[in-house]
């Protein structure tokens, strides 16, 4: 969701614990348990490392902890109501170095768990006052995906409906109806018969070439508030233009196969309850959303100034949305009690307790990534369900070219990679794609014209294109 920055907010400096916004409202804990229609999957811990071991090489301690910190979520909506609202999420900080999955971890989690997720990252916002992204957004963001989610999950409830009226609607744009409603009963009778003839025609598709005129409405965008502008509104304003424009509509001639695409969604948006929608996606956020913090550590203010001066104001801006506060959306108001945080840095040049106190103690569960070895490049090519070997092999035989990726060619390229990291920046399982890239660069320009075949990349494959550049240390850090 794009940057909305709400008039109604006080200055963080003063007592972020204390942080409260004119225009909260009391609200209760009634949503803890009420029915939002999406429920955490009943997965077990060992069930969720075994899924995530399907795609990320190592890392059991990550895989435990937000296996743990998932279970934990189902766990709450087993509690009574009044229990419910005492139990917050334990937080989870990981600390390693780039390319380690990390963000692979949450990414993979959020879609085994089918929970609202976002990932967002900590340099891009700024103080209070400052040009940049308020904190607050990655709720708006948050919400946002759970409305999508919500849509989805309503449109495939109205989706029997809505194209029994998209056939209506198209019988009516063949055959339209009488301007008169005076018919004799004979007349009545056979328009009631073609109209018979021409559903049945289209049930069986025999019109889907016909021609027919639909009328589409598209919504006008001031010239002022045009690109990235409107994003930056304010979402009261914002609401309010959605409301005061003019509705513009155009009769566009189209195919009938063409026209039933475009009246089944107007259909899926007429059927939708987006009141209905907006209250649960906001349940739906509030008690089973995640949102990964990515690059914790670059908001660590140093000692230098300049672009520093706003690191330490926007760990004071993040504390109250992580502890728990009321944030204002365009849905309505969202409580983050229940959010639960994933944070991650690698922390090379700070450490996590150059953080805020208050901020450290609200991640509570630190887990530790290890760097990666030869023996886990090895693992990473062979073992996961979207291993880089998979995804060439899977890319290069729509050309039907066929690749076989030997034992000691994955072993060399493992080598390779981890011999790169060593000498140059470490960038982790990252530097496997820039080596395979750089391996079958050749191999990808010809496929095309190879028309089938079968190659077979082996170590000495692998030497005779990598062996020049792994040698020159300069070279390889340019283009490795």
């Amino acid at each position: 969701m794009p940057e909305l920055k709400s008039s109604d907010e006080e200055p963080t400096s003063e007592k972020p614990r204390d942080k409260k916004r004119k225009g909260d409202k009391p609200r209760d804990d009634a949503r803890d348990d009420a029915p939002w229609g999406l429920r955490p999957r009943d997965l077990t811990p060992r069930q969720i490392v075994a899924e995530l071991d399907r795609h990320i090489v190592g890392q059991e301690k990550a895989k435990r902890a937000v296996a743990i910190a998932v279970r934990n979520r189902w766990r709450r909506q087993q509690l009574a109501p009044d229990m419910q609202s005492e139990v917050t999420p334990k937080n989870i900080l990981m600390i390693g170095p780039t390319g380690v999955g990390k963000t692979e971890i949450a990414r993979r989690l959020a879609k085994l768990t089918g929970a609202p997720f976002i990932k967002v990252e900590a340099t891009k916002f700024t103080e209070v006052g400052y040009y940049g992204r308020d904190v607050e957004s990655m709720v708006r963001e948050l919400v946002e995906n759970a409305i999508a989610l919500v849509r989805e999950k309503e449109r495939k409830d109205v989706e029997g409906e809505a194209e029994e009226r998209v056939t209506e609607r198209l019988v009516d744009l063949l055959l339209p109806r009488p301007a008169s409603l005076q018919e004799s009963e004979d007349e009545t009778g056979r328009r009631d018969r073609s109209r018979d003839r021409i559903r049945a025609k289209l049930l069986a598709g025999e019109l889907e070439e016909g021609k027919v005129e639909v009328t589409i409405e598209q919504r006008a965008v001031p010239m002022m508030f045009t690109g990235g502008g409107l994003e930056q509104m304010d979402f009261d304003i914002q609401g309010m233009f959605e409301k005061i424009l003019p509705k513009h509509t155009a009769r566009r001639e189209m195919t009938v196969a063409e026209a039933r695409k475009v009246l089944f969604e107007q259909e899926c948006e007429a059927l939708v309850n987006q009141e209905k929608v907006n209250s649960t996606a906001i349940g739906l956020a509030e008690n089973l959303g995640i949102i990964f913090l990515d690059e914790l550590d670059k908001i660590v203010a140093s000692e230098s100034k300049g672009a520093d001066v706003s690191r330490q104001g926007v760990q004071r801006d993040l504390l109250p949305i992580v502890e728990g506060t009321t944030v204002a959306t365009k849905y309505g108001y969202v409580k983050t009690d229940h959010v639960l945080f994933i944070a991650a840095g690698a922390f090379h040049r700070h450490k996590p307790s150059d953080l805020m106190p208050e901020l450290q103690g609200r991640f509570p569960i630190r887990v530790e990534l290890s760097d990666l070895t030869r023996d886990d490049f090895i693992r990473i090519l062979r073992e996961p369900k979207n291993a880089l070997t998979r995804q060439y092999q899977s890319l290069l035989e729509t050309e039907g070219v066929a690749i076989h990726f030997t034992d000691d060619a994955v072993e060399l390229l493992a080598d390779y990679a981890f011999r790169v990291n060593q000498t140059s920046q470490n960038i982790g399982a990252r530097r496997l794609a820039t080596i395979m890239e750089r391996l079958l660069e050749e191999l990808s320009f010809e496929a095309a014209d190879m028309k089938s075949g079968k190659v077979v990349v082996n170590a000495a494959y692998a030497k005779e294109r990598l062996e020049d550049v792994t040698a020159d240390e300069d070279l390889s850090k340019f283009i490795l």
